[in-house]
């Protein structure tokens, strides 16, 4: 399965992009360095330049005050930790260059990426060879922590079965059974509309649809197509600026006011970038900065949200603060840097409530290293009351064990090193 990827973002929006992670250097890597003679270096690696850079810059953005405020505090193990970033440019043999670079010239001690599932799953070939812990904040593909977990490596975010069993009823009991799918051709579009369409067809739905490279920019073949099928929902499954320029032809074609919109991820930061008549449907939010009834999650957002442009944080930005401090957890659980230490540490290890920011006892399963957060449900809207930011409307909330399946329905046999 190839997931090499054209580049196709210009400088200015390169530049745009690596200005939002705060006046760091625009050379790779990007360097966070703590002071002190032995830091704890932690090796991160996401595409900051491609068309999932704005998810990237996110993630790095989470990471960089993350690592700030955790070096106001002690660090890991009493001390300082430094955080190294490189652009996997959304190309899998770049991203395994750069964890080759980071572990054997560099020396970290984790590493932690990528967005893109294809990257993070090539990734874990490189840590798993070498025997470095290794946290994939957000890449997604089933097999990270399915069929082809390793000893070595977690990973925060969802699995595309998570989210597509945790919003596919919602979808059929509010429109339909008859869907049109849009979807990237690499290892996340490929297993998420799998397991899609095992849900589906389990309800008696049928579909249509096309695979596209996530590098596409004109979805009018494909809308023209979706719009003749005449489907119930229409599921864009694109990720950053290739659902962006779907979102916004759909919009063109009038395909708003004929079809509901829907999906397993319609992220924040894709969601200000489209018109108001793109911003709704029924999605997946892996995570949301308006909890009321979860004290902490306000506290968190008042405190990251000067350090990012005064925006409020995204699942990306949680994402990366979650990751940073299981390192952390795992570490001093384990009183040693060693990673099969360090991975037995955090296997069921409850998150503290101030760490896990959302409801329930939320912790990566031992049985794959998947964490098992509640995935929040619901209806992107224009902006509300609440700010610029107010986009999504909770509906409901299904925990991480009930969207998830047993241990044995994903595959993972994990087989520690003797």
């Amino acid at each position: 399965m190839s997931d090499k990827i054209r580049l196709t973002t210009p400088r200015r929006k390169f530049l745009t992009a690596t200005a939002a992670l705060g006046g760091l250097q625009l050379t790779s890597p990007f360097i966070i360095k703590a002071r002190g003679e032995t830091p704890v270096k932690i090796g991160f690696i996401d595409p900051i330049t491609g068309s999932l850079s704005a998810l990237a810059v996110s993630e790095v953005e989470g990471a960089k005050w993350t690592v700030e405020q955790m070096n106001k505090k002690g660090g890991i193990l009493g001390r300082p930790v430094q955080l190294l970033v490189e652009d996997s440019a959304n190309d899998t043999g770049t991203g395994v260059q750069k964890a080759h670079k980071l572990i054997e010239r560099d020396n970290v001690d984790i590493i932690m990426g990528d967005v893109n599932s294809g990257i993070a799953y090539a990734i874990m070939g490189v840590t798993s060879d070498k025997k470095v812990f290794h946290i994939v904040p957000g890449g997604h593909t089933d097999p990270i922590t399915g069929k082809d977990c390793k000893w070595n490596t977690f990973r925060t975010c969802n699995t595309t079965a998570m989210d597509a069993s945790a919003v596919t009823g919602e979808l059929v009991k509010r429109f339909g059974k008859k869907w049109f799918f849009i979807t990237p051709d690499y290892a996340y579009g490929q297993t998420l509309q799998a397991n899609f369409v095992k849900k589906l067809t389990e309800l008696g739905g049928t579909w249509q649809g096309d695979m596209l490279p996530i590098s596409s920019s004109d979805f009018s073949a494909t809308l023209i197509k979706a719009k003749a099928y005449k489907p119930d929902v229409l599921l864009n499954n694109m990720g950053g600026s290739a659902q962006i320029n779907c979102m916004k032809q759909f919009v063109q074609f009038g395909m708003n006011k004929e079809m509901a919109l829907g999906g397993a991820l319609f992220e924040i930061e894709s969601v200000r970038s489209v018109p108001k008549e793109a911003q709704a449907g029924w999605w997946c939010m892996e995570w949301y900065w308006n909890q009321p009834d979860v004290p902490l999650v306000k506290q968190f957002v008042d405190e990251i949200s000067p350090a990012i442009g005064g925006k409020k944080p995204t699942a990306r930005h949680w994402m990366s603060y979650v990751s940073l401090h299981a390192a952390r957890l795992a570490a001093e659980t384990a009183k040693s840097l060693d990673a099969v230490k360090m991975a037995h540490a955090l296997a069921d290890l409850e998150l503290p409530p101030e760490v896990a920011l959302m409801p329930g006892k939320i912790k990566y399963r031992a049985g794959d290293h998947q964490l098992m957060s509640d995935i929040f449900v619901g209806q992107v809207h224009p902006p509300g009351p609440g700010g610029p930011d107010d986009l999504f409307k909770i509906e409901s909330t299904v925990t991480g064990e009930q969207a998830a399946g047993s241990v044995e329905s994903t595959g993972c046999q994990i087989t520690w090193p003797s």
